[in-house]
């Protein structure tokens, strides 16, 4: 490969030698594993994206260019291809300079320029907030993940070289890279296995978000280095000697744990670094699987287990395809000893992840455990980004999928799942299918029937009982932890609330014309085209869903409909009367019951109109009401359906005599008047010879509630009842 003169790069070369020197580097020892023709490919990469950033500099002072070369130099240890490498050196020229996407497509080619264009932000000015920006562009890159993997394995490169030179930089802006990058960027690295990638992130993360706290542990352990080093190799001594006398062939070597992880285990222990003994991790490579449990018995006959320290990460891998057994054993002079068995394939994995794909390529293209996995999530990128409603949504649903602490679960047929730490059986029945989720009545943990709400713990056997009408349930959200669970009942309970909107929508406009003394049958498609298109809506479902939730009103819609058809009559001098709307009680989470009045059929009502949440009834002599904070043009009026069948929650207040049963009898006297319970509360009152208990009682009318209230006062242990109003 012939070197970059300083002939072709005058400026490079007279102002920053070292650069052009880890160019020449880069193209010929680092790039040593592509063919010729691709390396010649990489230098023209390299000399347009090096002219294209020309007088720019880092604020380090370096030459702009030093940072695309460190992050391409970054993915050869993966032995990532041209193609890759060539997107790596011209990442930032989009976004930074004058250089088009097209340019790129003609000079380089389709994949290149679509590599490139998924590592560059979206402009900041389309957002309203920096947090907006910063989900959006996320969400790009993720999306440009899953089409191609090689997106993330550049981004990641990126960030750790920015990681690795932000000294130059202002604290605040310091904390705030290196918060994002523990939150987002080593996670994912963790998730796709880059384990080298995910500890070098957070031990900078941790550096540059408490400084001081880093200073001290990093001290300490070099004074603890010195200290135990003789310890230490006694003990990789003792483990060769009973390998070797067992005949097993391996590769023994100690390790130091990385400072974050040994940060994390003083705070989530509550320890000092003095009782932290573990520091030390010892690894074991073998040839085989079976010499794996071979080696793991011989060990456990040099140095006694610690019971519940074993985990077997060969017979159940990790979600991002990492295997190795683990142990802790008791070593000399009481000291905790962790080792981890694995095999070398199992080693490459380890350190590279879904990047080994590349390293180690075999002639054939089928996947590996570890790829399909990955390729797995990346679909359930996709699935989550089609069901969130925006950017901030879809990063938090992300973020919790993020979190490495996992749980092995069966299915009834033995399949094994992993899922975060905290999943219930909810989150277990969408991992299964997004049906079986929104489907789902029961479930059996190992073959007892459990609340859907229960924790998964490791080894549980999960089935779950599905019915075909049933669906999602709103209070599902307040335990779920899984993403994918998480979006899809969001995803449906906005699209049953968007249709019940667009039927009161309806609703509210046919009274929106007959205040106006029309009738919507008046207007023809045109019209509502042509009004459509003004207000920058999808469709005419849209418009009337805005109704419905509130964000429209009817009477202003109708007006200018009219208006559009040439029908418009001013009527505002006279007064105007309409027919009432019906409430029939069914309308589902368009229509809503004030919790300050609690209304029932039978109680006089009117409806507000309130932004994104739709028609809230409430009574005629509401507190609220009372108030006279209510546009009157927000009034609609509305009166019950005589047919309504359903229970409607009233709360009743409460006052008994302090003795025993008493909560029984007035149980029983709600029972017998056909009445149920939604609900109860307890306080003592007025010293110690009263209690106050609230109900909320479930009733179909007023004259239901008289009828229970009624049988209560009957019973001697009453002293005072009251229908309760905020």
């Amino acid at each position: 490969m012939p070197a970059i003169s300083p002939h072709e790069l005058p400026e490079l070369a007279t102002q920053a030698p070292h650069v052009l020197d880890a160019a020449n580097s880069f193209l010929s020892d680092d790039t040593g594993y592509l063919k010729p023709e691709d390396r010649e490919f990489l230098a023209r990469a390299f000399k347009f994206s090096e002219i294209a950033h020309r007088g720019q500099s880092r604020q380090s002072g370096e030459p702009y260019i030093s940072h695309p070369l460190a992050v391409a130099t970054i993915l050869t240890a993966w032995h990532l291809d041209a193609q890759a490498l060539a997107a790596a050196l011209m990442h930032d020229v989009v976004e930074d300079t004058g250089v088009s996407k097209l340019e790129i497509t003609e000079k380089f080619g389709r994949h290149v320029a679509d590599l490139v264009d998924g590592m560059s932000k979206i402009e900041k000015l389309e957002f309203q907030s920096k947090e907006e920006a910063q989900a959006e562009n996320f969400r790009k890159m993720l999306l440009a993940m899953a089409r191609d993997l090689r997106v993330i394995l550049i981004k990641l490169a990126d960030r750790l070289h920015n990681m690795r030179t932000m000294d130059a930089m202002r604290p605040d802006k310091q904390k705030r890279i290196a918060r994002e990058t523990m939150e987002i960027y080593a996670p994912i690295a963790n998730r796709i296995g880059l384990n080298a990638v995910y500890q070098e992130l957070d031990d900078l993360s941790f550096k540059y978000m408490h400084p001081r706290r880093y200073a001290v542990l990093s001290k300490a352990l070099k004074a603890a280095r010195g200290n135990r080093r003789e310890v230490v190799g006694k003990i990789l001594d003792a483990v060769r000697a009973q390998l070797m006398g067992a005949g097993l062939d391996a590769t023994v070597s100690g390790r130091e744990k990385n400072l974050f992880s040994i940060y994390r285990k003083m705070q989530e222990k509550s320890l000092s670094f003095s009782e932290v003994l573990d520091i030390y991790a010892f690894r074991v490579i073998v040839k085989d699987v079976p010499t794996c449990y071979l080696a793991l018995g011989a060990l456990h006959g040099l140095f006694k287990p610690i019971a519940g320290k074993f985990k077997d990460y060969i017979a159940i891998p990790k979600s991002n395809g990492y295997q190795s057994l683990h142990t802790t054993l008791f070593g000399p002079y009481g000291t905790p000893i962790e080792i981890q068995i694995r095999t070398a394939e199992m080693h490459r994995i380890a350190d590279a992840g879904v990047a080994s794909h590349w390293m180690y390529k075999s002639g054939d293209e089928t996947f590996s455990d570890v790829q399909q996995k990955t390729h797995q999530w990346l679909q359930s990128l996709l699935e989550l980004q089609s069901e969130s409603g925006d950017a901030v949504e879809f990063l938090e649903h992300i973020k919790v999928d993020l979190f490495p602490d996992q749980v092995y679960v069966f299915t009834p047929k033995g399949k094994i799942l992993s899922m975060p730490a905290g999943a219930t059986c909810v989150d277990f029945a969408y991992a299964v299918h997004s049906d079986i989720g929104d489907r789902c009545i029961a479930a059996k943990i190992n073959h007892e029937l459990v609340p859907l709400r229960a924790k998964l713990k490791n080894g549980d056997q999960v089935e779950i009982v599905t019915a075909a009408h049933a669906k999602p349930n709103p209070s599902w959200l307040t335990f779920v932890t899984t993403g994918k669970a998480r979006s899809h009942i969001r995803h449906f309970l906005k699209s049953m609330r968007f249709e019940e909107s667009v039927t009161l929508g309806e609703r509210l406009l046919e009274q929106g014309f007959s205040t106006l003394h029309h009738a919507a049958v008046e207007l023809d498609d045109d019209v509502w085209d042509r009004y459509v298109k003004e207000n920058g809506a999808r469709d005419k479902a849209e418009i009337l869903a805005d109704i419905g939730l509130g964000k429209r009103l009817a009477v202003v819609v109708v007006k200018r409909l009219l208006q559009l058809a040439g029908l418009w009559r001013d009527e505002s001098g006279g007064g105007r009367r309409t027919a009432a709307m019906t409430i029939r009680g069914t309308e589902g989470m368009a229509v809503q019951f004030g919790r300050c009045c609690n209304p029932i059929p039978g109680d006089p009502i009117l409806g507000i109109v309130k932004k994104d949440q739709g028609l809230v009834i409430h009574t005629h002599d509401c507190p609220l009401l009372a108030k006279g904070h209510v546009d009157a043009e927000k009034l609609i009026d509305v009166e019950w359906d005589p047919l309504v069948e359903r229970y409607f929650d009233v709360p009743v207040r409460v006052l008994a005599d302090n003795q025993r049963g008493v909560l029984g009898q007035i149980a029983t006297a709600i029972g017998d008047a056909e009445a149920n319970i939604g609900a109860v509360t307890t306080q003592e009152a007025e010293g110690e010879r009263y209690v106050q208990v609230q109900f909320t009682l479930q009733v179909h009318d007023r004259v239901h509630l008289a009828k229970v209230m009624r049988r209560l006062r009957q019973l001697p242990v009453i002293y005072r009842l009251q229908r309760v109003r905020a």
